[in-house]
Formats: C-alpha cells, sequence, structure tokens
C-alpha cells in the first residue's frame, strides 16, 4: 500500500490516504474535488534510486560492529 497526500481543492483541507495504485485512480475519479497534495510528496513518490547499502556511512559501520560484540550476535558491518 502506498500513501498519498491529499488536498481538498475547494475547502484546502489536506489529509493522508492509504491504498493501492489501482484503488487511488479510481478514488480520484468518484471524488474529483480531491487532488494529489504535490507540497507533501514533490513530484515523484520515488525519492532515491539504487541500493540501500550504497548510501550507509562509516559511521553505520562503527554501530554494526559495537552491536556485533554483544554475546551471541551474529550482525557484522556491511563492509
Amino acid at each position: 500500500m502506498a500513501t498519498y497526500p491529499i488536498i481538498n481543492k475547494e475547502t484546502g483541507e489536506t489529509k493522508v490516504i492509504e491504498m493501492s495504485v489501482h484503488e487511488i485512480t479510481d478514488w480520484y475519479k468518484t471524488n474529483p474535488e480531491w487532488q494529489r497534495d504535490w507540497s507533501k510528496g514533490g513530484s515523484s513518490p520515488i525519492s532515491e534510486v539504487g541500493d540501500w547499502r550504497n548510501k550507509t556511512s562509516d559511521g553505520w559501520n562503527d554501530v554494526l560492529r559495537k552491536v556485533g560484540t554483544v554475546p551471541g550476535s551474529k550482525v557484522k558491518p556491511l563492509k
């Protein structure tokens, strides 16, 4: 399920709804007074591209190393 920030064109009321892509398309057709509130979510629902492992810092590996020192832990640094 995806979340969609929406705004009422007549009243300015805002809210966030959660539904599938197929459901939101039908929902907009039956609720024409509502539209996507782009000020809340940018121009695309996808904000980044790539694997999360490429975006971690060495600080995260430091945290993983510390967690790995706990007896019984199987956590290992990513790099």
